[in-house]
């Protein structure tokens, strides 16, 4: 049978070795290790480590993935069917409410744009001019791009594993797709743990901006979004703990 060393099972599988040893932490991902120390995997892991990305894009906790995989090795494929079916259902429900906030989200932006764009009134800024938004009309804002897993502590985000579960293409991919984002921005300004983007206030750069930042939590939970809509401008403040400073960095130019 086939063995691996971890750098040869990252290059197989088109994972981080990083993130291997996190899933190791994690206890997902089980190696032996050799006399001198060094992790060996199995033929087995590559689709042990099929099976968790298959779930990380479930969108699946990892707790939710060990308690899978605990199933699956039972050998029985119908029992890990029944314990998948309730958990994806709960992230269809998650996913449906996230969806009506964006899209209420959405249609308020274009509904400002729209207003902003028309003839001003004569004079300065009043109550009834448009420039300013009521809390009532704006509802939930600002929309903060956060699991809604209960976590016992104030900052999820500080305490959960620097890892990404992306690599080889999609890494890349999602990489770039940040790097087009950021340069749409207006003005970009460090603070403590991260830095905060300033975009114009248009309805389809929020959507793109709310997406990709519902999709990267999904992969990376040391990140923190939060998005946040005013009459002119939408701003969007990303942070991260210390150790996830390099990554960071390279998503967003952040000098680490």
């Amino acid at each position: 049978m086939s063995t691996y060393r971890i750098s040869q099972l990252a290059e197989r599988c088109g994972v981080p070795a990083t993130t291997l040893r996190f899933y190791e932490d994690a206890g997902l991902l089980p190696a032996e290790r050799t006399p001198s120390g060094y992790r060996v995997y199995g033929e087995d892991a590559v689709e042990r480590l099929g099976f968790i990305s298959s779930a990380k894009l479930l969108g699946l906790a990892l707790e939710e993935i060990r308690e899978l995989l605990e199933v699956r090795e039972e050998g029985v494929c119908a029992a890990v069917r029944t314990r998948m079916v309730p958990l994806v259902a709960g992230r269809i429900e998650e996913t449906e409410g996230r969806i009506a906030e964006l899209s209420a989200f959405s249609a308020h932006l274009a509904a400002v744009h729209a207003d902003l764009s028309g003839p001003a009134p004569a004079g300065g800024c009043g109550p009834d001019c448009g420039c300013t938004t009521t809390a009532a009309a704006v509802g939930p804002v600002p929309v903060t791009l956060s699991r809604t897993r209960p976590v016992p502590v104030a900052d999820p985000w500080r305490e959960a594993p620097v890892a990404c579960t992306l690599g080889g293409p999609e890494l890349e991919g999602r990489t770039q797709e940040w790097r087009q984002l950021v340069e749409q921005a207006e003005t970009r300004e460090e603070i403590p743990d991260g830095l905060r983007l300033t975009f114009p206030a248009t309805a389809e750069l929020a959507g793109r901006v709310a997406a990709l930042a519902a999709a990267e939590q999904s992969c990376c939970a040391f990140f923190d979004f939060t998005l946040h809509l005013s009459p002119a401008a939408l701003e969007l403040t990303v942070c991260a703990p210390e150790a996830g400073a390099p990554l960071l960095a390279d998503l967003f130019g952040v000098t680490a």
